[in-house]
């Protein structure tokens, strides 16, 4: 999986709604009634629908645009707000007056969801809507690298509108991917993709899907009867399946499941945003698994970070040590967010050149004081001014790949300077660590971390001896 930090343009046309929580706990039933009394300890609102889609691709870097239809009432004022808190552009977003705008609430006790109740207006959108909010897709198209149509059936995308922007989309050699709702798929006809998972697209085929034979079958159905350039089926912890010069099947798996509520939604997120970069469809479609192992892994409708996903995978061992080295860009945002998370964070960093046992029981040391460490490398530049023209003995590329390779060791960055100042500034470590011969020397970006160790060495053991004993022979 090579998926890389960027900002994708993607336009998300659906149906806009507002996730509404009650947390709470439960100790007692109701002498009124057989039911539950939660005593409600907090209130949450966030995007929901195609909201969480949007979110979604927030969180992963896109920058997204919204086009939908909205009631002219408090809830689609606040959906609007919660749109400007994250950058948006709602700009695509209209108002129609007498809508009720979707609104779900859910009464969460102890974490698990107790009862759930909707307001809303599921009546398709007015031809005037529809009108109006097409002739503003066809004046920003080329603006945007993908489309995606989020469906929750509640009446913005209908089949006239999906056709429009199908057809306007391919005119303009834009993908359309679609989260398809109810049994007839003929409206999403042409898209790129669909998402739908085993149950719907069981529904909408005809086709009980029990086995490879009619996993397979369902696909062609959906392939042929649809127009699809890649039909695709999700299939819950048994992952994606797809159709592309054959079956294709990319498992997931996920650490702890919590709630899948939005899966879905972080699904068709994800695959948009790496097809939005020309990521080809296996890479997308691993990535869009990472992406579901996490959320499902939190409470309520979530979103995941690269950074989240990068550690997923890691967490796995399912990728290659070359994925676990990061640019100073990509690892200042990620220490924002294991941050954000509490994650404690260990600098430690050096030439490790012709790594030894020494080196490993270092890093083992290093790793064990906090969640994530992250080596500074010293690239072969920066070597050469410390230690000589004759060194390093291994490139800073072989150098990264063997040390991230180490099971100790969570990310590797090569830095050109002959110290590491500038790199521990975007890191701000919890905790930095060097060898015990600092001991009484100024130690430096000891000013930035909140704690300094030291770690003694394993005596005997260093790249210079080693050397040495290989002249001598």
């Amino acid at each position: 999986m090579h998926i890389v930090e960027s900002h994708p343009r993607i336009l998300v046309v659906g149906d806009m709604m507002l996730d509404h929580y009650l947390w709470g706990h439960c100790e007692r039933i109701s002498p009124e009634a057989p039911v539950q009394i939660v005593d409600v300890k907090e209130e949450s609102t966030v995007l929901g629908g195609a909201g969480n889609v949007v979110h979604n691709l927030v969180a992963l870097g896109a920058t997204v645009s919204v086009a939908s239809v909205i009631g002219d009432d408090e809830n689609g004022t606040l959906l609007l707000q919660k749109l400007d808190e994250i950058n948006v552009n709602r700009s695509l977003c209209i108002i129609e007056k007498g809508r009720i705008t979707s609104k779900k609430s859910r009464v969460i006790a102890s974490h698990q969801q107790v009862v759930r109740f909707d307001s809303e207006t599921k009546n398709p959108i007015s031809i005037t809507s529809q009108k109006i909010l097409m002739d503003k897709i066809i004046a920003i198209v080329e603006d945007f690298d993908l489309i995606i149509l989020s469906d929750y059936a509640k009446g913005v995308l209908t089949e006239g509108l999906c056709q429009q922007i199908i057809t306007l989309s391919k005119i303009a050699g834009k993908k359309v991917l679609a989260d398809p709702k109810g049994k007839d798929y003929s409206k999403y006809r042409g898209s790129y993709l669909l998402t739908p998972n085993k149950k719907e697209a069981s529904e909408a085929t005809g086709i009980s899907i029990h086995d490879e034979s009619s996993l397979e079958a369902a696909l062609k159905y959906l392939q042929t009867n649809v127009g699809l350039s890649v039909p695709l089926i999700t299939l819950s912890e048994e992952g994606i399946a797809y159709s592309e010069n054959g079956l294709h099947r990319v498992p997931t798996v996920a650490r702890e499941v919590f709630d899948v509520t939005g899966a879905g939604d972080t699904v068709i997120a994800a695959l948009g945003f790496a097809l939005a970069q020309k990521q080809n469809l296996y890479d997308a479609v691993t990535f869009a698994n990472a992406a579901a192992a996490v959320v499902v892994g939190k409470l309520g409708s979530a979103t995941a970070t690269l950074a989240e996903i990068v550690e997923y995978e890691t967490s796995l061992k399912q990728t290659h040590a070359d994925s676990r080295i990061k640019t100073l860009e990509q690892i200042r945002t990620m220490c924002e967010s294991f941050k954000s998370r509490g994650k404690r964070i260990v600098f430690t960093n050096g030439c490790f050149d012709l790594l030894h046992v020494g080196h490993v029981r270092y890093l083992e040391e290093a790793k064990s004081f906090g969640d994530i460490l992250i080596v500074g490398l010293n690239s072969d530049a920066s070597v050469r001014t410390l230690k000589g023209e004759s060194r390093p003995i291994n490139t800073e590329n072989d150098r990264a790949y063997i040390l991230a390779a180490l099971e100790a060791v969570d990310y590797v960055v090569i830095f050109n300077e002959e110290t590491p100042y500038e790199l521990i500034k975007s890191v701000r470590p919890h905790i930095l660590v060097k060898g015990g011969d600092y001991e009484g020397k100024e130690v430096v970006g000891s000013d930035i971390a909140d704690e300094l160790r030291l770690v003694r060495f394993v005596e005997g053991k260093s790249t210079t001896s080693t050397i040495c004993k290989i002249q001598q022979q």
